[in-house]
């Protein structure tokens, strides 16, 4: 069982003393402070002064709509923070900075070393390595090099602004070069405006030349085209063979529903003639005007015959003569009406015949429609090679004029401009004496502090003995076994709660539970199983899975004994698995047997101690067990691996244990109730097969041991 470390050598850290030792040594901790306080202050007061200003551009477009070249393309500049950040190197960079230094005249300025000349103090730190000697480098260089050092250009988060600053010894000139940098480089965007305007004039003079003549030989061939083609265009520009298909579709149309009504009405009077019906009901018979006069005669003759019939016989000669004028007029009517019908007859042929010369003329004019429309398709071909060359010529003329009245007005807005120039500094940044002398003391004051601190502490006399009275082991007082109570029958067995401790001061007592059947606690099993040297011990529980914990329990305080121990779980229901894994599903002894993992597969971490888990695993049980013959190998390659290989079998019986057991083995009976029949039967039943030695456990009564630490993993 894990027990703490011999407290002889244990040693705390004596606060009080720390701080004494800070008390004794304040005269010295004030001097100090005050001496570097004080150095710094005169440094920081005789220290060179030094002035910043700075200049903010605004990077943003200068064309209005009245003045931009193209208002409906993309001719605005990048304001990206691509397109920011690349002007700021722009406005970095060494040939505008050059130009700078060149018009302000820095080279003649002792700040900027363009001599060469070197204090006595730098010429001392050139020799000593610290400093590069500026002799080195050309004059421009070095000018060069002390403005980058002294500038500082950068891009404001999230904005479209531009800061330039510059530090110098002299005021006036620390605003001078910011506002000077912001001309030039407001000149430089100008200047590169007009050579893009000037390289545009120049490359669209001979564009425009070229496109011209293109444009020519375009319509010409166009022209060409038409001419040879006989492209006749209509009213509504089609093709005029197109058009005229059209017209005379319409009129065979119109034609085949003139003879179709020919017909049908010829066909009518055919038939009412031949079948001796009244042509009363035609109207194309009667239409007729010698018809109607005929009719108007008849109708009269009738009259005539029914007035005379009211006063003379049917035989009078008179009312005879009525009649047969009546009947001529009937013979007279029904001529007419063959006469109409062969009118009829004569516009249906008619009708016949223009259908099939329009019917002609269409499929004429179909072959000349295609053959017109591919000629119209090589027409359009042309006119749109025409119509792209002379669109691009309209677009390069126009370029062109624009560009060159820019240039002429010298019109070349910069795409930036100063909202803040810089402004003569009356105060410097550097030194700045009470933020200096502030640190100083602060600083000097906390190295003090901890140097002292940390001299006490090496010392040794800020360090005292650690208090032993919460650091010595606790020893269980522990009940006479089953066999001592057989002994002493007179004496009835009690329980015992005391501990005894090599300190004086008493331990809160830990409760022993009475062993009426001889039965051991986890710590006396777990000591047991140590001190006989056992590598392997097999418990059985033959009250299921609640006698499963001791097992548990057991593996646990091997393990915080400091042995190399796992727990291989037998179980139906891997209840000793499950508290060490958080009952998770992790691959075990059945996937072992199964050949489905690897030893590193199935060894897991106890949560709660430095135990290894083997749970049961996930797979089949049935196909598990015919690989039951694998399992002595396998014991013997934990055995090997580990000081203590613990295993729980469940109600197991002693055939079942005996492939478990070789060499130094130990089999073990958990205990929960000692009146159940179950663990005497158990207990008799090994005895007879051959474990004698088999001894019993419960985890009643059970604490765990506390630690001095309190992230203890045993006590969960």
């Amino acid at each position: 069982m894990a027990g703490p470390h011999a407290p002889g050598s244990d040693l705390d850290i004596d606060i009080g003393a720390l701080t004494a030792s800070l008390a004794r040594d304040w005269l010295r901790i004030v001097l100090v402070v005050l001496a570097v306080t004080a150095v710094a202050f005169i440094l920081a007061s005789t220290a060179q002064k030094h002035y910043k200003a700075e200049t903010r551009l605004l990077i943003e477009e200068r064309e209005s709509v009245f003045t931009r070249p193209d208002a409906n393309g993309s001719n605005s500049p990048v304001l990206d923070d691509q397109g920011v950040t690349s002007q700021v190197e722009v406005i970095s960079s060494s040939d505008l900075l050059k130009q700078v230094a060149s018009d302000l005249g820095l080279a003649r300025l002792e700040e900027f070393e363009a001599s060469g000349e070197v204090s006595m103090l730098g010429r001392l730190l050139i020799i000593a390595g610290l400093r590069n000697d500026p002799v080195e480098l050309p004059p421009e260089e070095r000018v060069l090099k002390n403005f980058r050092e002294k500038l500082t250009v950068y891009r404001v988060e999230g904005s479209r602004v531009i800061v330039v600053q510059f530090s110098s010894v002299d005021p006036e000139l620390a605003a001078k070069v910011p506002n000077a940098i912001a001309d030039a480089y407001l000149a430089l965007q100008r200047k590169a405006k007009a050579q893009s305007d000037t390289d545009a004039t120049e490359w669209l003079e001979p564009e425009i030349a070229d496109l011209r003549d293109k444009v020519k030989e375009a319509e010409g061939r166009v022209a060409d085209f038409r001419g040879g083609s006989d492209l006749l265009m209509g009213s509504n520009n089609s093709a005029l063979a197109t058009q005229q298909l059209s017209e005379l579709s319409s009129e065979l149309s119109r034609v085949k529903a003139n003879r179709a009504s020919a017909e049908a009405t010829a066909s009518a009077v055919r038939n009412a003639l031949a079948a001796g019906a009244s042509i009363d009901a035609l109207p194309e018979v009667l239409s007729s005007p010698l018809i109607q006069r005929l009719r108007e005669s008849q109708v009269q003759l009738r009259a005539t015959i029914a007035d005379l019939s009211s006063t003379l016989l049917d035989n009078h000669p008179r009312i005879r003569a009525l009649r047969s004028q009546l009947a001529d007029l009937d013979s007279q009517i029904r001529s007419e009406a063959n006469k109409v019908l062969e009118g009829l007859e004569t516009e249906a042929e008619a009708a016949r015949l223009r259908e099939r010369e329009l019917i002609a003329e269409v499929n004429r004019l179909k072959a000349e429609s295609a053959r017109v429309g591919e000629q119209e398709v090589e027409l359009r071909a042309l006119e749109r090679e025409a119509a792209s060359q002379r669109d691009l010529l309209e677009s390069y003329l126009s370029r062109y004029r624009e560009a060159v009245s820019r240039k002429d007005r010298n019109y070349l807005p910069a795409d930036a401009r100063i909202f803040s120039r810089a402004s003569v500094p009356s105060e410097p940044y550097f030194p700045k004496v009470v933020p200096i002398t502030g640190a100083a003391f602060a600083a000097s004051l906390l190295v003090m502090v901890v140097f002292t601190l940390m001299r006490e502490l090496f010392s040794g006399r800020a360090m005292r003995p650690a208090d032993r009275a919460a650091a010595e082991p606790v020893r269980q007082v522990v009940m006479p076994t089953h066999a001592e109570n057989e002994a002493d029958e007179d004496v009835a067995p009690v329980p015992v709660a005391a501990t005894v401790a090599s300190d004086p001061e008493p331990e809160r007592p830990v409760a022993v539970p009475v062993f009426t059947k001889g039965q051991v606690s986890i710590q006396d099993a777990a000591e047991r199983l140590i001190a006989r040297g056992a590598s392997r011990a097999v418990f059985v529980s033959p009250e299921g899975d609640e006698g499963a914990a001791a097992a548990v329990m057991v593996a646990r305080e091997v393990a915080d004994a400091g042995l190399r121990t796992l727990l291989l779980d037998l179980t139906s229901t891997g209840a000793a698995s499950g508290p060490m894994l958080d009952g998770a599903k992790l691959p075990g002894i059945t996937d072992l047997l199964c050949s489905k993992a690897q030893f590193t597969d199935v060894i897991h971490p106890d949560l709660y101690s430095d135990c290894h888990v083997i749970p049961v695993g996930n797979s089949d049980p049935a196909r598990a067990m015919r690989a039951v013959d694998r399992l002595p190998i396998i014991m013997e390659s934990l055995t090997t691996a580990y000081d203590m290989v613990i295993v729980e079998c469940g109600p197991a019986d002693g055939a079942s244990i005996k492939r478990l057991v070789s060499g130094a083995s130990e089999v073990v009976i958990s205990v929960i109730e000692e009146d159940d029949a179950a663990v005497s039967a158990t207990e008799d039943e090994l005895k007879s097969v051959g474990f004698e030695k088999a001894f019993l456990v419960t985890p009643i009564g059970y604490e765990p041991p506390h630690a001095p630490l309190p992230d203890e993993r045993s006590a969960a």
